[in-house]
């Protein structure tokens, strides 16, 4: 009997990609829309992959219409091209994360899911590399939404799908490195576990009031501890 449901965010929290994944996104819209907006300096933290290209093209000064037309076909150019050019060295697994991962899937009663701003295509490539794409048998994916606050409850459902079982907020973990996995994981009233590996600093990360905060995953008895409690309705 399933008595957790955890879902993780990938950038910053389990793994960081580097400079590349900027530079392919920006080739990706170069090839379809003839510019690739803001995404120089654009800032991607806890952003969902469709919003991203949303919101850097309307900074290069194209309509929503003119976005919406070519979307799907810039959404199958960065996929392309991010498997393409990404390579195992370009992927930094995060301290604690295999570890805590193995600890995890050891058990009968979790259930591990993924809840990330990539799209499922390129966000399972990141996964691929460094061979952590099996603990994760579901998840919520900018392919689900435009806003990241949707994810969870599309999460949820699936995990209900796939088990029978209808998961309580108590019941519920969600782990990520950014506000915005702390303000989606309101939305399901969840327990919230924020990890200052990403762009946010602990103090950052501490206004957003996070139901636990770690710098890192270094000590996996103590993040697998805070998992486990049982937390209040």
């Amino acid at each position: 009997m399933y008595r957790k449901l955890v879902l993780f965010d990938i950038d910053g929290t389990l793994l960081r990609v580097g400079g590349m994944n900027r530079l392919v996104l920006a080739d990706a819209l170069f090839e379809v829309y003839g510019t690739e907006g803001s995404t120089g300096s654009h800032d991607f933290s806890g952003k969902m992959d469709s919003a991203i290209i949303y919101e850097v093209l309307a900074n290069g000064g194209l309509t929503r219409d003119e976005i919406a037309g070519k979307f799907a076909e810039a959404k199958a150019a960065y996929i392309a091209l991010f498997r393409q050019r990404a390579r195992r060295e370009d992927i930094t697994l995060l301290q604690g994360v295999r570890e805590l991962l193995d600890a995890l899937s050891s058990r009968s009663d979790i259930l591990l899911g993924l809840l990330t701003g990539n799209f499922e295509a390129s966000g399972r490539h990141k996964l691929k590399l460094p061979e952590i794409d099996h603990y994760f048998p579901f998840g919520a994916f900018a392919d689900d939404a435009l806003d990241r606050n949707e994810l969870p409850r599309i999460a949820h459902e699936r995990a209900r799908s796939i088990t029978g079982k209808n998961f309580s907020p108590s019941e519920i973990v969600i782990i990520g490195d950014t506000e915005h996995d702390i303000r989606c994981a309101r939305e399901l009233d969840a327990h919230c576990i924020a990890v200052a590996t990403g762009n946010f600093s602990m103090q950052e990360l501490s206004r957003h009031q996070p139901g636990a905060l770690f710098q890192n995953f270094a000590e996996t008895g103590e993040v697998l501890a805070e998992i486990l409690t049982p937390q209040l309705s």
